[in-house]
């Protein structure tokens, strides 16, 4: 039913919390193939053309902060796929994205046809939720695709 499977992960142990889950859907579903994905994001800060106003940052120097970024999540990705223990029959892959993280995964996920996304969510209501946002809330609004949204162990409903 699951043929391919999309995984986004932020880095984080909160994310990671799906794992499992993605481990034991691949398991019985006969997955074909399971895509990790970590979203870079574009790097936002005010600039100033006055340097008494502080620091400016200079094309080349941005270039160097978005390739440093992802070549960190390409380091992560791999060494989490190289630990994985799937069945044979089931490929693990694995991309760097960039943009806005919620557009990026639900852009992928719709143009390489993906079954299923598994997500963790922070479990977030409220005003928290309204400050913060969530990018899980905001996959499962704007993706075609089926999700599976897995709340991390021991998150709060704190309104």
């Amino acid at each position: 039913m699951y043929k391919k499977i999309l995984v986004p992960l932020d880095g984080s142990d909160l994310a990671e919390c799906v794992l499992l889950h993605v481990e034991s859907i691949a398991g019985g579903c006969g997955t074909e193939n399971v895509t990790f994905v970590r979203v870079v994001e574009p790097f936002y800060m005010a600039m100033t053309a006055d340097p008494d106003m502080g620091y400016t940052f200079s094309a080349k120097e941005w270039q160097q902060l978005e390739a440093e970024a992802k070549s960190a999540a390409n380091i992560y990705l791999k060494k989490l796929t190289e630990k994985l223990k799937y069945n044979k029959s089931v490929k693990v892959q694995y991309e760097v994205l960039h943009g806005k993280a919620a557009d990026a995964i639900a852009d992928y996920a719709d143009k390489n046809n993906f079954d299923l996304i598994t997500i963790a969510t922070h479990g977030r209501s409220g005003v928290s939720r309204w400050v913060w946002g969530s990018v899980a809330d905001r996959v499962l609004r704007s993706a075609c695709t089926p999700i599976l949204m897995v709340r991390a162990p021991g998150c709060g409903t704190v309104s």
